[in-house]
C-alpha cells in the first residue's frame, strides 16, 4: 500500500448483531479507510447493507475476498475466526478479532486503545485480540486508576445484558416478556414463571432459567471447579490488558432482563492510598470516561440511560467503609458498542494510521 492511500478495510460477519454495530460506528468515525468490503457466510451473500451512506454487496468470506485488503476486523463466533483468521493473517492482513480464539495467545496482543495502545504492533501472527464485552465494560476506568495508584486486587459482580447472547439471547427476552405481560399474578409462587414460560415457549434457550422477572447466575460455558468461562475471561483478560500477571480477581456474572448494556460492581484494591475526589478527578480527566455520581439526585448511570453510547460509565464511588485503599464503583457501557464493535473499530483505526505513516 502507498503511503498516500487509505487502507482497505474487510468487515468480516457484518450481518451479525456486532457488525451491524460496527457499520454504524464506522459511518460515524473519522473516514480513515478507502474500500471498506464486506463478508459473511454463503448464506448471507448478496445482501446490501448501508456504511458510510454507501450501498454495500456482501460477499461470501473465501481465501480470494481477501486480496487486496489491508485490515480485517472479524466479528464472528470463535470457530469461524479460528479458521479464516490465521487465513487472512497469511495474505498480509492485520486482523482484529472479536472473537474469543485468540485472547490468551500469548503472541496475541489484547487491545484497548485508551489502556495499552501501544502493544498493536506486538503482532508476529498479524493478529490483534478484542477483549470480552464484560471485561471491557470496566477497562477504561480501571486503566485510569490503575495508572496513578496500582491496582492490586479486584472482585467484580457483572450485570449482563441479553445482548450478550447475540440475537437469540434478544429475542428470548422479548418473547419472554410478552409472555410475563399478559399475567401480573406471576412472580409470586414458587416456579410459576419458569412454568408459564417453559408451556408457551418450550425449553430450549440460550439462558438455564428464565429471564424475566429474574436474574440468572451464570454466563458462559462451565468450567472446573464451578466457575463460567465468562468469569475466567475476567480474570484471565484483566491480568493481560493491565500489564499484571499476578493480579487477583474474582468474577461472579450474572445476566440480566436488560436487552444491551452489561453493567459491573468494582471492588478494586489499590497498593497506593486512594480517596474519592482524586479517583473521582482521575476518571473525569480520562479520555472515554463519563462519571455521574451523585445519589442524593438519583443520579448514577444505569444500563437504560447508557446504551447506544460509546463512553464508560461511571457512577457510585465510594471508599470501601471496612477496607483500605480500596474503592467501589458502579460501571456501566453498551456491550454491543464499546464492548465489541467500538474497541474493535478503534484498534483498526489504529493500525490504518500506522500502515499509512510507517
Amino acid at each position: 500500500m502507498r503511503s498516500d492511500d487509505k487502507p482497505t478495510l474487510a468487515v468480516v460477519g457484518a450481518t451479525g448483531a456486532v457488525g451491524t454495530v460496527m457499520l454504524e460506528v464506522l459511518s460515524h468515525r473519522e473516514d480513515v479507510w478507502g474500500e471498506i468490503k464486506l463478508l459473511a457466510s454463503a448464506r448471507s451473500a448478496g445482501k446490501t447493507l448501508k456504511c458510510r451512506g454507501e450501498d454495500l454487496v456482501v460477499e461470501k468470506l473465501t481465501a480470494e475476498a481477501f486480496n487486496g485488503v489491508d485490515v480485517a476486523m472479524f466479528d464472528v463466533p470463535d470457530d469461524v475466526s479460528a479458521q479464516w483468521a490465521p487465513i487472512a493473517a497469511d495474505r498480509g492482513v492485520v486482523v482484529v478479532d472479536n472473537s474469543g480464539s485468540f485472547r490468551m495467545d500469548p503472541d496475541v496482543p489484547l487491545v484497548v486503545p485508551e489502556v495499552n495502545p501501544a502493544q498493536i504492533r506486538n503482532r508476529p501472527k498479524g493478529i490483534i485480540a478484542n477483549p470480552n464485552c464484560t471485561t471491557l465494560t470496566m477497562m477504561d476506568a480501571l486503566g485510569a486508576l490503575h495508572s496513578r495508584w496500582g491496582l492490586r486486587e479486584l472482585v467484580v459482580a457483572s450485570y449482563q445484558a441479553a445482548s450478550g447472547a447475540g440475537r437469540a439471547g434478544i429475542d428470548r427476552l422479548y418473547d419472554e416478556l410478552e409472555v410475563v405481560a399478559s399475567d401480573r399474578s406471576l412472580g409470586q409462587a414458587p416456579g410459576d414463571v419458569r412454568r408459564t414460560i417453559a408451556h408457551k415457549l418450550g425449553d430450549k434457550s440460550p439462558f438455564p432459567a428464565p429471564l424475566a422477572l429474574n436474574v440468572v447466575p451464570w454466563a458462559g460455558s462451565p468450567k472446573d471447579d464451578g466457575w463460567s468461562s465468562e468469569e475466567l475471561k475476567v480474570r484471565d483478560e484483566s491480568r493481560k490488558i493491565l500489564g499484571i500477571p499476578h493480579l487477583a480477581v474474582s468474577a461472579t456474572c450474572v445476566r440480566v432482563p436488560v436487552i444491551t448494556t452489561h453493567s459491573l460492581v468494582v471492588h478494586a484494591v489499590f497498593e497506593h492510598d486512594i480517596n474519592v475526589q482524586e479517583a473521582r478527578q482521575a476518571l473525569v480527566e480520562a479520555p472515554s470516561v463519563v462519571v455521574i455520581d451523585d445519589p442524593s439526585r438519583g443520579d448514577f448511570p444505569t444500563p437504560a440511560d447508557v446504551v447506544g453510547s460509546d463512553p464508560t460509565f461511571v457512577g457510585r464511588i465510594r471508599q470501601a467503609l471496612d477496607f483500605p485503599r480500596t474503592l467501589e464503583l458502579f460501571v456501566c457501557g453498551d456491550n454491543l458498542r464499546k464492548g465489541a464493535a467500538l474497541n474493535t473499530a478503534q484498534i483498526g483505526e489504529l493500525v490504518a494510521r500506522e500502515l499509512t505513516t510507517g
